[in-house]
């Protein structure tokens, strides 16, 4: 995560632990990371990936070696992936080095999230979904009436991460006004009534960027059946995602319906 690197940026700073930053300046071709991608390299540790492979192992010698040797100066060094590291990737890469500090952070700018999700139930499917997003760059407010519903850990027994806000209010509805623009939307509760008003909230809203709802082909034209008959625009219900998940992925059971759900969120992000 990119964001999840500058904070550590700015922690290590705070801290006067030593480090460097290591940029993709240029990229060329095909090439593993974009330019602007950042990597901090510590005394014993290193936070964020340039792409992995041969490019990431010398990047991060040489900025041990500046950490070692206590050079100050910035450096430029230029890698044709092919034939300098024997990558079959056919790119070239240009990694600027610098010593961490304050106006070396200043220029590292704050990363966007990919999406802003706000994302209705805490059951088995939500739980697992949660799970996955704890891992990427976005912003999630998790929102369900049953304070009692949100687990303490992920699925994976590791503690939520601060981008995932959980939200306990008796009128969830309510929460779809105060989403930014935008915004993305997953409707998976554990009544279909409520199912029914959160959905109607968004479409009725509108400016929403994704709104995909859990259930099959049956309860989708039960609800389109519904929202027509209360005078939702119908451009608002043609963009209604249900069911939800990837095609082609097999299997009920949560963690493989999140993958597929993530997925298809992503699509959307980059859509």
């Amino acid at each position: 995560m990119d964001r999840r690197t500058r904070a550590a940026a700015e922690q290590a700073l705070a801290a006067g632990e030593a480090a460097i930053v290591v940029e993709v300046q240029q990229s060329l071709g095909s090439a593993p990371r974009d330019a602007g991608t950042r990597m901090l390299v510590l005394g014993g540790r290193c936070v964020g990936t340039i792409g992995g492979g041969h490019l990431e192992l010398r990047a991060i010698a040489a900025a041990r070696a500046m950490l070692e040797s206590g050079e100050p100066a910035a450096r430029c060094e230029h890698f044709p992936l092919g034939p300098a590291l024997g990558q079959c990737c056919g790119g070239a890469v240009t990694l600027a080095y610098e010593v961490l500090d304050a106006a070396v952070l200043a220029r590292w700018p704050e990363p966007a999230p990919l999406f802003h999700l706000q994302l209705y139930g805490a059951g088995h499917v939500g739980r697992a979904i949660a799970t996955l997003l704890a891992t990427l760059d976005v912003e999630v407010d998790w929102i369900d009436e049953r304070e009692d519903e949100f687990p303490p850990l992920t699925t994976l027994a590791t503690p939520w991460p601060a981008h995932i806000r959980r939200v306990c209010v008796d009128a969830v509805e309510a929460e779809v006004r105060v989403a930014p623009a935008g915004a993305f939307y997953l409707v998976l509760t554990h009544e279909h009534d409520l199912d029914l008003r959160i959905s109607e909230a968004i479409l009725r809203r509108g400016d929403f960027g994704y709104l995909g709802l859990i259930g099959s082909k049956t309860k989708r034209q039960r609800f389109i059946h519904r929202f027509e008959q209360r005078g939702v625009e119908a451009d608002a219900i043609a963009r209604l995602t249900c069911p939800i998940g990837v095609e082609g992925i097999q299997g009920k059971q949560p963690e493989v319906l999140a993958l597929g759900v993530v997925a298809q969120l992503l699509q959307a992000a980059r859509a």
